[in-house]
């Protein structure tokens, strides 16, 4: 049980404490001349004495049983870097002077693996709660396999009304009770303000009875009662459910002339107005940035408690030699150890069935390996076989909740011991856009599962039919998206991107596809290679590029090529994003005979980096069986061979 004692003796410091906190942020805002003074003002009593609860060692910052500390809102930013330069962090005063400048490590917005002590990269609101649900759904599992006397640590969100009011919220609430995470705890600014003014402009609801048919438990508290803040925080920490503080606070706290105003929320103070606030309460009005000695000496008990609870990690984890090789090995995994299985060339399989078979392979190699789908298991091929469901195995069951998942996907992979998958139908990515945005900012190792990649999809129409996705997120950078041309070719896909320390997406098709030869790891890791060079004898007049199914297409419309005296390579891009990043000498190689006609059932836009002319959706599909609709939109190997003679001769 965590608790701590306060006194009424205790108060002045608490006090001074908060308030060097206001004013560093007030500092902050006001030298950038640009950030959201309001809701560090008014969190700096919670952030006192939440700190006291926190076992988080600033001299190890990624020691795996730390609790685990996300603010989903980041225009609470300023808060973060004067809470972890106070706690110890590799934050310096330096630091929080160059707040939200170029090259800073405080950044307009905290991103992990930037500045030390920032658990994730939130970004826009309401992902942080999702990636605090995906902490504490990563704790449990971990309890699961390697018990609750190695993980026993917290999970805390600082969020406010902008999160809450963001669909994703609900969502992620929503899993985080049904799963009863009794090891999150999530604090609620309510301070009633966001840019436009007061939250009863657009917001009415009963947030205790939202959170409670959600399966949560509730409490209140002050936010700037230091009694009422401890009572809410004990009572959290031995709840049986997940827990929302709802904390009343007031924008701007302690800002003379804009306490309680919209206007502190996303513009400096002002100088004079700092300076007088400064002055009210005992603080010189002349000294920016000023943190007094005994504050200094206070906050510094974090680390040196960190310290401690760390060392009684270690000595408990040396106790257990088989748990502490466990965690080396899910630390450090060695994916030349997967038994991928076989595929015969020649035969007709689906990529979402091959990747189904993949994914199995890995994850009987490795405990780290977990993940599900939105609903869609059955479809995306990704049931992992005889793992039982999550939090005693391994299949996480997201329901429909695509947005969610993708944020929780990003805090399971941020939390230290897993690699994980998610995954739905292609089109359907659009929902998780803002959280492989993120994902990939960051380089998280979540690898996204998408299937029902085209035009493919068939009856279901236009508004299940991906057209402009893979364009969309070939452009996003450090994301590898994979779209396999068959199951060799998705087996070699994946050992590049269990290699890659980002995240990679698999696009993936619901209709069979014949399984062509074995491809080479190496070419896959080149994003693009040779697959069929010109017939002997023939000079290269075309040369068709692909992804995918196209690339079967591509293949028969290449040898109608040759029949009639046409010299013609297929190019096979799995990957278009590796292949950008080749150097130009192979690119060359690839595309320096002849013209190039890329094929794509997509919008393809891309390929005109390379091609000369693409063969591509011009429009949103339709609804019809899809074999037909590829032929209805000139994905036959008639219109390919048209196409690529116009092409020749113009």
């Amino acid at each position: 049980m965590r608790s701590i004692q306060i006194q009424p003796n205790d108060f002045p410091m608490l006090e001074k404490m908060a308030n060097t906190l206001r004013f560093l942020c007030a500092d902050m805002v006001q030298s950038a001349n640009s950030g959201h003074p309001g809701a560090p003002m008014g969190l700096a009593d919670i952030a006192v004495i939440l700190g006291f609860y926190l076992h988080i060692n600033p001299a190890n910052p990624k020691w795996l049983n730390r609790d685990r500390l996300v603010f989903s809102g980041g225009h609470a930013s300023a808060l973060v870097y004067a809470l972890l330069h106070l706690w110890g962090f590799d934050v310096s005063l330096d630091d929080l002077k160059n707040f939200r400048k170029l090259g800073s490590k405080t950044p307009g917005h905290p991103e992990f693996g930037h500045t030390d002590g920032v658990e994730i990269t939130t970004g826009p609101l309401g992902q942080g709660l999702g990636n605090a649900v995906g902490f504490a759904m990563a704790a449990k599992y971990a309890q699961n396999i390697l018990s609750t006397e190695v993980i026993d640590h917290k999970v805390y969100c600082l969020c406010g009304d902008g999160d809450l009011q963001e669909g994703i919220s609900y969502e992620s609430a929503s899993l985080a009770g049904h799963h009863s995470l009794n090891n999150l705890i999530v604090i609620y600014d309510s301070n009633a303000i966001t840019i436009e003014g007061d939250t009863s402009l657009s917001m009415s609801e009963d947030i205790t009875s939202r959170f409670e048919a959600q399966h949560w438990r509730v409490l209140k508290c002050d936010g700037h009662d230091f009694i009422s803040i401890n009572n809410a925080l004990s009572e959290a920490n031995i709840s049986s459910m997940p827990t929302l503080i709802i904390a009343k606070t007031t924008i701007g706290k302690r800002a003379i002339g804009l306490e309680g105003s919209h206007k502190s929320h996303g513009a400096p103070l002002g100088a004079s107005i700092i300076a007088d606030s400064k002055k009210a309460l005992g603080f010189d009005e002349n000294q920016s940035f000023f943190i007094p000695e005994d504050v200094a000496l206070r906050f510094k008990n974090i680390k040196e408690s960190g310290e401690l609870f760390e060392k009684l990690w270690q000595d408990k984890l040396d106790q257990r030699p088989e748990i502490k090789g466990k965690i080396f090995n899910m630390q450090n995994p060695n994916f030349n150890s997967i038994s991928y299985p076989v595929f015969k060339e020649g035969e007709m399989m689906a990529t979402r069935v091959s990747n189904g078979k993949i994914l199995n392979a890995i994850s009987k190699s490795f405990a780290e390996f977990i993940g599900g789908s939105a609903d869609l298991a059955p479809s995306n091929n990704t049931h992992l076989e005889g793992e039982g469901d999550f939090p005693n195995g391994k299949n996480l069951h997201f329901g429909i909740r695509e947005h969610s998942m993708g944020a929780i996907s990003n805090g399971i992979a941020n939390y230290g011991l897993f690699l994980p998958f998610c995954a739905t139908f292609f089109v359907f990515s659009d929902y998780m856009s803002g959280s492989i945005r993120v994902s990939a900012i960051m380089k998280a190792k979540v690898f996204y599962i998408f299937t029902h990649d085209s035009i493919g999809v068939g009856e279901d129409g236009a508004t299940h039919q991906p057209i402009e996705q893979l364009s969309h997120f070939r452009a996003m950078p450090n994301l590898c998206v994979f779209r396999p041309a068959d199951a060799n070719e998705n087996i070699a896909c994946w050992k590049v991107a269990l290699n890659i320390q980002s995240p990679s997406m698999f696009v993936l098709s619901r209709q069979n596809l014949p399984i062509l030869k074995s491809a080479c790891v190496e070419d896959v890791n080149k994003g693009g290679y040779l697959l069929k060079d010109t017939k002997a004898g023939l000079k290269t007049e075309i040369t068709l590029v692909a992804s995918g199914s196209e690339v079967t297409l591509a293949l028969q419309s290449a040898q109608i090529l040759e029949l009639e005296g046409i010299g013609t390579k297929v190019i096979s891009v799995p990957c278009f994003d590796l292949l950008i990043r080749q150097e130009s000498a192979y690119l060359k190689s690839l595309f320096k005979d002849g013209k190039v006609l890329a094929i794509e059932a997509a919008r393809g836009i891309e390929w005109y980096r390379f091609a000369d002319d693409v063969v591509c959706m011009e429009d949103f599909g339709s609804s019809g069986n899809g074999s037909v609709l590829f032929k209805y939109y000139g994905f036959e190997p008639e219109n390919i061979v048209k196409r690529a003679k116009i092409l020749i001769e113009a």
